[in-house]
């Protein structure tokens, strides 16, 4: 499960001997016997548990060793409109009496506990170099990806549905800055102003007839009164990054890509949700495979309706040129990688498959295993015109 990536992006590298290791997590300021080479430490225990959520909710797995939650701060006040109020209404009436969530896997209050528990936004803050020094050449920045939610989930929840955040440390001139922000998504940004969740959960929310029924209505009905519009997509950014034609991405595998970027002064700015100039439909893998040496990156797309797979690849400078589609598949398969050489492109067709309707008649997640499925590979030429 890969619900955290990163990346590096340092544009120097190391032209000369490093000098003495360096800490900055307070543990004790005389330095022990042997360190590595080079150490950096996050200050993450600065940041407190997100405004949104209330630690007492939150109880942790039976554990012989129980941690002590971080005081909330106050939530940002909402003004909601009537509609608002009216569908907040029915989801309460879905999440509590239809479609509570009964198993630990999916309550937010098990799933979202100890080191997954939420947490608050961090500006740029300097980290504390507590022995010895950060190196002058290093210039550049550790950048992580993951799901983290802004709001208590008030039904079922996977910690695929998390709202990405992006934690990132910038180390230039011999500092080091810790900065932790969300991806200003579409589903971000207007949950943010609602004061709530808006769009259901994609992975746990449709569980059997009656709940998806409910779920599917209240968010018909939202769409009707304007609160959200799915042309701007739903996703949440959180599930990796890429760094190709340029530009740095968030990724997830049902979404367009979010262009973000590290500012100078350790910031994490969200740039914009990216069609590539129209060409992109719809979403792309949170995988794309980047070629080292020619600069090009290879990326898929795949789907629940034909072509459940596209096969694409963008240009150096980040031009996406045109998709081939690939009707050799004849059935919806969980397409999360593929890998590539230098003359094919290379897909693994598994026994993992999505089907949307077992998942909403029979309930549960939507990949299911089909051991009756014999599992294939495809290769294509890398820069095929058709399959």
């Amino acid at each position: 499960m890969d619900a955290l990536s990163s990346t590096f992006v340092f544009p120097l590298s190391h032209t000369k001997p490093l000098p003495s290791p360096i800490t900055t997590t307070k543990t004790s300021l005389s330095p022990p016997p042997r360190l590595p080479l080079f150490t950096v430490s996050s200050i993450i225990n600065e940041i407190s548990t997100s405004k949104n959520y209330k630690p007492s909710t939150y109880p942790s797995k039976p554990t012989s060793k129980q941690s002590t939650p971080l005081a909330p701060q106050p939530a940002r006040p909402v003004k909601r409109s009537l509609p608002a109020i009216i569908f907040k209404t029915f989801d309460d009436i879905i999440n509590n009496f239809i479609d509570p969530p009964l198993r630990p896997s999916v309550d937010p209050r098990y799933v979202l506990s100890d080191n997954y528990a939420p947490v608050d936004e961090l500006p740029p803050t300097e980290c504390e170099v507590i022995y010895g020094s950060l190196p002058s050449c290093l210039d550049g920045a550790y950048i992580r990806n993951g799901p983290n939610p802004q709001f208590l989930p008030r039904g079922p929840y996977q910690l695929f549905d998390g709202d990405g955040m992006l934690h990132s440390i910038k180390i230039s001139q011999g500092r080091a800055i810790l900065c932790s922000r969300y991806v200003r998504t579409y589903k971000y940004v207007g949950e943010r102003d609602a004061g709530s969740p808006v769009i259901p959960s994609l992975f746990s929310g449709f569980n059997g007839l009656t709940a998806s029924a409910g779920r599917v209505a209240v968010t018909a009905a939202r769409v009707l009164a304007g609160q959200f519009n799915f042309v701007n997509g739903i996703g949440v950014a959180n599930n990796s990054l890429a760094l190709f034609g340029g530009s740095l991405y968030a990724l997830c595998e049902h979404d367009l890509p979010y262009s973000v970027k590290v500012a100078r002064d350790g910031d994490v700015v969200t740039l914009g949700r990216h069609d590539f100039d129209g060409k992109l439909f719809m979403s792309m893998t949170a995988h794309p495979k980047i070629d080292s040496v020619t600069g090009e990156a290879f990326a898929l797309r795949y789907d629940a309706m034909p072509p459940f797979l596209t096969f694409f690849r963008f240009n150096s400078d980040g031009t996406k040129q045109a998709d081939v589609p690939i009707f050799s598949m004849t059935r919806p398969s969980f397409l999360h990688d593929s890998a590539i050489s230098k003359k094919y492109a290379i897909f693994a067709d598994t026994q993992i498959g999505v089907n949307p309707v077992d998942m909403i008649l029979g309930g549960g997640f939507p990949l299911r295993s089909d051991l009756t499925k014999v599992p294939r590979l495809g290769v294509i030429p890398r820069y095929a015109k058709d399959e």
